[in-house]
């Protein structure tokens, strides 16, 4: 009886716009869960009769939700950790889940450290990735990400790089050179802190004197208390002479002090090379360190490359995925590269609650990679991808399935009514 037939189909209909309404509050309840991908409802008719007939309709099922990975908006949060996908892809993680050992996916890059160094996310899953080893080299298949938590043993400087440039109207100084009295003679200094082969930090002064035209002479100083041996003052452990061009080009240089120096307590004969620029006459261009120009005498940069021991203090993300180490000695080491995976359907991905997917045969296997590379999304690092839930939307899902809903139970009342006038009619 159709009566009866159109009672069902107001009941499937209920059943059908409870289930999407179920599927709207889970989408309003994520609209701040960082990387969620929000669902919608899928509905197709149910035939009452065989294919090509063309008696009614038995109403509507929910067949099944769909989940739309369109890109969420990325909001930077400026820590360090943080790292977000713009473009297809997702992060790799590994662990338990629910009492279930697996690999999973995700877009909520919310990273932090374990205290034994390896990467996590925010439930305590191994970040995926490739690791580097102690010399830099990244492991072709993926794994954990760990950073070593024991400290960095010290390097002891091996150059001193200065660039600098010297008055060519500067006036020669009156007295001699005294390395006691370097400031009264000299014209320019500058102070580089150096290490020695136990991570000790010394102050290297480091001084300019014009002797003529075109022609200065360079020393460099250390505390005589802080040698091997001790002493008082300040020793000379190197120097040496520029030559200029008459357009202010370093012509040559020439070491007369050579930079080998012993301090106390570790291992003598230190070699600290002195990188002034290439001179012309070493097939140089003599402006590309020191020059003589007439203007005010400056050191425009300075480095050199030792440093102390360093323990972990945090860490560092890429844009380019790069997970870096960072030491309380300035110095920063990349551990490894995070991992980036791709499917053939996003759409078969299941989920698994906790921001986390799981591969399935709908989907197909994960093709890991970095990011960037073969289709795979970027990296923005200290930056989070936000829910792609749109409120709005929602609300205007949320009132067509109401309605709907309100529709249905009227076709059921009208049903139960016309029922009720056949009953009566009987009577």
């Amino acid at each position: 009886m159709s009566i009866l037939k159109a009672m069902y189909s107001g009941v499937s209909g209920l059943n059908a716009e409870t289930g999407a309404l179920g599927v709207v509050g889970d989408n309003v309840a994520n609209t701040n869960t960082i990387g969620f991908k929000q669902s919608r409802a899928i509905f197709a008719n149910v035939l009452g009769a065989a294919i090509g007939s063309n008696e009614p309709g038995s109403g509507v099922n929910m067949v099944r939700t769909q989940q739309i990975f369109a890109q969420g908006g990325l909001v930077n949060t400026g820590q360090s950790t943080d790292v977000a996908l713009s473009g297809d892809g997702f992060f790799v993680v590994k662990g338990s889940v629910d009492g279930v050992q697996n690999s999973f996916y995700t877009r909520a890059g919310q990273f932090t450290l374990r205290n034994d160094g390896t990467l996590i996310n925010a439930d305590g899953l191994s970040v995926q990735g490739y690791q580097a080893d102690l010399k830099g080299q990244l492991q072709t298949t993926t794994g954990d990400i760990k950073l070593s938590t024991a400290p960095i043993p010290p390097k002891a400087t091996s150059s001193m790089k200065i660039t600098a440039n010297l008055d060519a109207s500067a006036t020669e100084p009156a007295a001699a050179w005294d390395p006691n009295n370097p400031s009264a003679t000299s014209n320019l200094a500058t102070s580089l802190t150096v290490y020695d082969s136990v991570g000790n930090a010394h102050v290297a002064d480091v001084y300019f004197r014009k002797t003529a035209s075109g022609d200065w002479d360079y020393h460099v100083l250390a505390k005589g208390n802080e040698l091997a041996g001790g002493g008082t003052g300040n020793v000379e452990i190197a120097g040496g002479n520029f030559q200029f061009t008459s357009d202010g080009a370093l012509q040559t240089i020439t070491q007369s002090t050579p930079g080998n120096v012993s301090f106390a307590g570790a291992t003598p004969n230190q070699a600290i090379a002195l990188d002034f620029g290439k001179s012309i006459g070493a097939g140089g261009t003599g402006l590309e360190g020191i020059t003589q120009y007439a203007s005010t005498s400056s050191v425009s940069s300075q480095k050199q490359d030792g440093y102390a021991s360093g323990a972990l203090s945090g860490v560092k993300i890429d844009s380019d995925g790069t997970v870096n180490g960072v030491y309380t000695n300035g110095q920063t080491i990349a551990a490894g590269k995070l991992a980036v995976a791709k499917f053939q359907s996003n759409d078969g991905l299941g989920r698994a609650g906790h921001n986390l997917w799981v591969a399935t045969r709908d989907s197909g296997e994960a093709a890991m990679g970095d990011a960037g590379s073969g289709g795979r999304a970027s990296l923005v690092s200290g930056s989070l991808e936000q829910s792609n839930v749109d409120v709005t939307q929602q609300f205007v899902e949320l009132i067509s399935h109401q309605r709907a809903f309100q529709a249905n139970s009227k076709t059921i009342t009208t049903a139960d009514q016309m029922l009720q006038e056949l009953m009566s009619i009987k009577q």
